[in-house]
């Protein structure tokens, strides 16, 4: 007698197929993603300016929170840029929002801070800007460094009241 294979079933199904990985060319075209452009590439100023010289005291306090904006606002521009911010659990669904906070708070608040700091080390070190002096002087990386990071606190608060205009504007999308 022959052998008669059982029934077959079939397989379960897999989960839903995702798109591919596209940019998300409308946010580059738009305020925002012309505002994080420039806060990555000045973030980024000012804190390689900070890390590649001597620096002491609060000055550490400085470069944490301007790395610590810069990584997240590299997030941010990241998963924007893919139209992938859906995927980030309860924040994805107030993306504006999360954005607008992520602005104003952080971004104009650490950088604001940490410009101070900057600021008034440049201050500390005036001394020896004058002509003639001979030792190694970090007023020119202090005073970079502090114009640098005020630029990047004004375009997080471009982007923050960008973000509020159109949250006030009952617009739920970041473009």
């Amino acid at each position: 007698m022959a052998r008669t294979a059982p029934p077959t079933v079939p397989p379960p199904p897999g989960p839903p197929a995702r798109g591919s990985l596209s940019l998300h060319r409308a946010f580059l075209r738009s305020p925002l993603g012309l505002l994080r452009l420039g806060q990555l590439a000045l973030g980024a100023a000012f804190w390689v300016t900070v890390a590649a010289h001597k620096y002491e005291g609060a000055a550490h306090f400085a470069l944490f929170a301007a790395v610590l904006v810069w990584l997240l606002t590299l997030a941010l521009f990241g998963l924007s840029l893919l139209g992938r911010w859906e995927l980030v659990p309860w924040l994805g669904s107030r993306w504006l929002l999360t954005n607008l906070v992520h602005d104003l708070a952080l971004g104009v608040g650490l950088y604001a801070a940490a410009t101070g700091i900057m600021g008034h080390k440049a201050k500390q070190r005036s001394f020896c800007n004058l002509p003639g002096y001979s030792q190694h002087c970090l007023y020119s990386a202090y005073l970079s460094a502090s114009i640098c990071g005020g630029i990047t606190a004004c375009l997080y608060l471009f982007s923050g009241l960008y973000c509020l205009l159109r949250r006030c504007q009952d617009q739920r999308d970041i473009i």
